[in-house]
């Protein structure tokens, strides 16, 4: 009985593996009903001080699997987001977008790590520490940090937003989020 649950596991991981890295076209196959995600979304979960000190590994008891593998597909859906307002010439919504799917990213993998998401205040490259990212994918997180809308738009009115990105600079962001999705999915999809 566990040998078939674990299978039909490794069957939903592959489809989802397949569904974030091509896409969905009408020729597919029909497949069985996603399951619904156990955890509550957008409840940003804090650690007490008085806590204990937690297994990080993905095979602790507090891993959330299904929570990282859903939170990871909104992070996916916001790249795609971002490519398109990057075609658009809309250029801060790009980098917001940008922004957001690194954060849904290392959150994914807190999820994976410890059961629930890491406290996080924009910085998106304490954000990656906490779940001891690589210094390149540190490096991409501090870039994309400044484009939280409320940093971003602490110095520069909305109007003006497309405009003091470039389309090159849009561009380089969102090669940044890219890198930091791929350094998530190998951690969320091998887990």
């Amino acid at each position: 009985m566990s040998q078939m649950h674990t299978d039909s596991n490794d069957s939903n991981l592959d489809d989802l593996e397949q569904l974030l890295t091509h896409g969905v076209s009408l020729e597919q196959p029909a497949t069985a009903p996603v399951q619904p995600v156990s955890h509550a979304r957008g409840t940003l979960l804090s650690r007490n001080e008085d806590e204990e000190e937690e297994d990080t590994s993905a095979s602790g008891n507090n891993s959330d699997l299904q929570g990282a593998i859903g939170l990871f597909a909104e992070a996916a859906q916001d790249m795609a987001t971002a490519g398109v307002e990057l075609g658009l010439g809309r250029h801060f919504a790009c980098a917001d977008f940008c922004n957001q799917a690194a954060e849904k990213a290392v959150q994914a993998v807190s999820l994976l790590y410890s059961g629930r998401r890491s406290p996080y205040n924009h910085d998106l490259q304490a954000l990656g520490e906490l779940v001891h990212a690589p210094r390149p994918v540190l490096a991409d997180l501090a870039t994309l940090t400044p484009f939280h809308p409320e940093a971003f738009y602490a110095g520069t009115p909305p109007e003006e937003a497309d405009d003091v990105i470039s389309a090159e600079q849009a561009s380089d962001y969102v090669q940044s989020a890219r890198r930091v999705i791929r350094w998530a999915r190998s951690i969320i999809l091998s887990a």
